[in-house]
């Protein structure tokens, strides 16, 4: 029996991360104005708007950010945190169980950054096909992210160490941020 509650935690856990990554990658590309005509952006439009547009009326916008597609995506979070509890055998008290799913979204938008930082540096190693839908995108998305620390860094000979401190950030976020989060919620169960 152990083996199939194994098996479903699994099959619950790709299927909220991949409804939450679609939300997600909604939220941050509508964040970063990608341009719409993009493929990818017109599909990710498309699947979220039935979801998104009701609760858009409801829960307006606050500047580039759809707060209507956080609150969704948190409270997949939420569900995904509920349902996996439960095919653990584990009760989570309501406290818990919204701080827990609060971590883990957090973390979540973190190690996505993590591997788009780290995919855009290596796109710049190898030089890649830019008639790829997806490489502006990542590099949309990423901009905002590297853009600052890149000013604020020294010129040092024509690299650019930009990702690497914005991996270190990410890593240090998970650490002083997510960690504790995740601390809290255990203590609150």
């Amino acid at each position: 029996m152990n083996y199939l509650a194994n098996a479903a935690q699994i099959l619950v856990q790709f299927f909220f991360d991949l409804l939450i990554g679609v939300v997600v990658a909604r939220v941050l590309l509508q964040l970063v104005r990608a341009n719409f005509y993009n493929p990818i952006c017109q599909f990710l439009y498309k699947y979220t708007n039935p979801v998104l547009m009701p609760l858009r009326r409801v829960i307006p916008g606050w500047r580039n950010l759809d707060i209507a597609g956080v609150l969704l995506v948190y409270l997949l979070e939420v569900i995904k945190v509920v349902v996996l509890g439960a095919l653990a055998g584990a009760s989570l008290s309501l406290a818990g169980t919204l701080v827990w799913a609060l971590a883990e979204l957090i973390e979540y938008v973190l190690m996505a950054y993590f591997w788009l930082i780290l995919i855009r540096a290596l796109l710049s190693f190898i030089g890649a096909d830019t008639r790829s839908p997806v490489i502006p995108l990542i590099y949309q998305i990423t901009e905002p992210v590297l853009k600052p620390l890149r000013n604020r860094l020294p010129p040092l000979g024509g690299f650019d160490f930009s990702p690497l401190i914005a991996t270190l950030a990410i890593y240090l976020a998970r650490a002083l941020i997510v960690q504790p989060l995740f601390d809290t919620a255990a203590w609150l169960v």
